[in-house]
């Protein structure tokens, strides 16, 4: 049974950026326009859906006040 469960976490999902259909598809999922996937996609160097979404989140997060009063406290 273990072995199924770490198996089955093993799966990974890949944006086909050339595709428009799943380009959207994934853009919508994460939040996104299509041109800021693929600018995503290009910048990381990588289609696989977890890393893409962890790279957006950290984008968020870098780009929210609190982050920035942390960098520069006044």
């Amino acid at each position: 049974m273990e072995y199924q469960i770490n198996s089955m976490n093993a799966r990974k999902e890949f944006i086909e950026i050339a595709d428009e259909q799943d380009r959207n598809y994934w853009a919508a999922r994460l939040g996104v326009t299509g041109e800021k996937l693929k600018s995503v996609v290009k910048a990381i160097q990588s289609m696989e859906f977890s890393i893409v979404k962890e790279y957006l989140t950290m984008e968020k997060i870098k780009s929210g006040n609190a982050y920035k009063r942390f960098l520069n406290p006044s």
